[in-house]
């Protein structure tokens, strides 16, 4: 048991203990630094009595607990089962928790919005502020609609995009299923074994779900063709990353899966294409998915990529642009091929 906790230190020795973690992981000490506040946020969430119905997911949860991915991930999306959120809403749908109709999915929509921004509010903010600091770890926390930010004081001067700050996406829409209970361990702690660094226990959502979910939104982005923020690129790698690990694979065998991901999507996230025609979810898993973008998206989706490589956030992963597509048009045609088999 080590003696001493890294948020008890002095300044001016937690500064020294990353420095020395950075050396011995080859880590930049700022993303260190950030990644003990991103776990935690999490052991606070999951500790907190609405902990039982939050689940971890997206990417920080493919490189905390999957250890899937080489990439810094530094924001935290959390799922707040739906039928823990809203359970007088979730009686009328079937068992994936889905509306029954999209009369009834937008009745949904109205309700979950406000209601969960008033709960990050006046029921998340609070408990993780006042959480923080009963643990010694000094905080400035605030709510923006769906979204709760954990701001710090940062020991070593911000690198590129990353902000001294950890933001939490909060949404209440699905069920969070399937999912596993998994711990989160922070970066620092493998190397520095005689120093004490936060943990956390989360629910955290299958990787195969997770793969099919960025499957769908990088095809969402290639009938669109239009970037939709900062860091985009980083699905592209990612997937290719889940293919490495195995996980695509047994993603693509599970056509259910997929199918589930699909109807979600289909209620919840409806989208357009670029001629304004209906994205058909449905079709995208069954034999129609489009994993790399046309050309004016593609060279959007390059630069987005050249912009990342820079802040060392891909830690050890920095192939080149072009690599990555050439692997993601592999796991398109699997993911097609495969589909054209089972017919």
């Amino acid at each position: 048991m080590p003696e001493a906790q890294y948020q008890h230190l002095p300044e001016a020795e937690r500064r020294e203990a990353l420095q020395a973690a950075a050396l011995l992981c080859g880590r930049r000490t700022q993303l260190l630094e950030k990644d003990i506040w991103v776990v935690t946020t999490l052991g606070v969430l999951f500790e907190a009595p609405f902990g039982r119905h939050l689940v971890f997911k997206g990417g920080t949860s493919l490189s905390k607990v999957w250890r899937a991915i080489r990439r810094f991930s530094e924001d935290i999306d959390i799922t707040y089962d739906i039928r823990g959120f809203v359970p007088e809403l979730v009686a009328g749908g079937d068992e994936e928790a889905l509306p029954p109709t999209r009369s009834q999915e937008r009745r949904w929509t109205r309700a979950i919005r406000p209601r969960l921004a008033e709960w990050v509010r006046d029921a998340a903010r609070p408990l993780v502020e006042r959480t923080l600091e009963q643990a010694g770890f000094a905080a400035r926390v605030r709510a923006e609609a769906e979204q709760l930010y954990v701001a710090y004081d940062p020991l070593f001067k911000p690198i590129g995009p990353v902000r001294p700050e950890v933001r939490v996406d909060f949404g209440a829409r699905s069920t969070g299923d399937p999912h596993t209970v998994q711990p989160v361990v922070c970066d620092a702690a493998a190397v520095l074994p005689d120093l004490g660094f936060p943990e956390a226990r989360t629910a955290v959502m299958l990787a195969e779900r997770t793969f099919w979910e960025k499957a769908t939104s990088m095809h969402v982005y290639c009938l669109q063709g239009r970037v939709r923020g900062e860091r985009w690129s980083r699905h592209w790698h990612d997937l290719v990353r889940l293919d490495d690990a195995g996980i695509a694979a047994r993603a693509l065998a599970d056509h259910e899966l997929a199918l589930s991901v699909a109807r979600h999507k289909a209620m919840f996230f409806r989208e357009n294409d670029s001629n304004r025609r209906r994205i058909d979810y449905h079709a995208a898993v069954s034999g129609n998915l489009r994993l790399v973008p046309a050309a004016t998206a593609r060279r959007a989706l390059a630069q987005d990529y050249a912009t990342m490589l820079p802040t060392g956030m891909l830690l050890d992963d920095d192939e080149p642009f072009d690599t990555l597509m050439q692997r993601c048009a592999l796991i398109e045609e699997r993911a097609n091929a495969a589909r054209v088999t089972d017919e």
